[in-house]
């Protein structure tokens, strides 16, 4: 039976972020280990989104709006902004900085943030590959129509279309708005689902789902529309070996993340071009007392 993920609250630099997985109750879906829902969020003139660089390995981000926008930088040398509908997917790999920020003409006046941050596990043979980033436009993804439904495949395939963002497992991402009444089946068959409601609400098996749910699916079919709705389906292929992620690294062994916190720590990783005059460190670990 499809079961609802409570999500955690975290500060992500002068802003609150839903974080659904990882969670107590679910762990990953499919390659998916970590989703952030980023707003909705209205920051007034002056302020905004400011996250430093920071490292990440053995895992691909992706970024995707619904209000707002972004500026990434990378130490590839990448800036790049994104808008509402535009795909960021930045392969980490061996090892890469990235920040977050705003744009001057963004934060020069009251402005509106609402998106979804995600992770997705990089296969155990491909954890060290090189780093890489992607920009793809949403005039470049598929948009799939069907009876009361719209879709547009951010990653990965599904219902028998490809999205150009590259992926490196099994794995499906949509965004989905539909009339009341529409019914769709789930992407992918058995592949592990998650139904992410915007606003709306959906009928998963014998149960109605409401804005805010994050609806993991067992073996129900197909999502029914009650009401005019947004909602996204992610998921894929189980992932064969539970990789360890810790921080803002992702490995298969401990001595792999290890590695990573001992570099960041000793700033051997790459700066980013024009954006490398702070950091944020490495957090200290806790001290469980007796």
């Amino acid at each position: 039976m499809a079961y609802v993920i409570k999500p955690a609250t975290k500060d992500l630099g002068g802003f609150s972020v839903s974080r659904i997985i990882p969670s107590v109750q679910k762990r990953t879906v499919g390659p998916f280990v970590f989703v952030d829902h980023m707003g909705p969020a209205d920051f007034p003139a002056g302020k905004g989104i400011n996250v430093r660089p920071h490292p990440h390995i053995g895992l691909a981000t992706i970024s995707y709006l619904m209000e707002g926008s972004m500026l990434h930088r990378d130490s590839l040398g990448t800036i790049q902004e994104i808008f509402p509908g535009d795909v960021n997917w930045m392969t980490a790999g061996k090892g890469i900085v990235h920040s977050e920020r705003e744009t001057i003409e963004t934060r020069g006046s009251d402005h509106s943030l609402n998106g979804l941050q995600c992770w997705v596990a990089l296969p155990e043979d491909k954890a060290d590959m090189e780093p890489s980033f992607l920009h793809v436009g949403r005039a470049e993804l598929p948009y799939i129509h069907t009876e009361k439904t719209l879709m547009r495949l951010i990653a990965g395939e599904a219902y028998n279309y490809t999205s150009p963002v590259k992926t490196y497992s099994p794995m499906f991402y949509l965004d989905v708005i539909t009339e009341s009444g529409a019914v769709n089946e789930r992407p992918c068959g058995k592949s592990e689902t998650a139904c992410y409601v915007i606003f709306g609400s959906v009928k998963i098996g014998d149960d109605t789902y409401n804005a805010g749910d994050f609806v993991i699916l067992d073996d129900e079919p197909s999502i029914e529309s009650l009401e005019n709705s947004r909602y996204f389906l992610l998921g894929g292929i189980a992932l064969e070996k539970q990789p360890i992620l810790r921080w803002n690294f992702l490995a298969y062994s401990p001595e792999k993340i290890k590695e990573a916190e001992e570099r960041w720590k000793n700033r051997q990783f790459p700066d980013i071009p024009g954006d490398d005059n702070e950091f944020i460190p490495l957090p200290e670990k806790k001290v469980v007392k007796g």
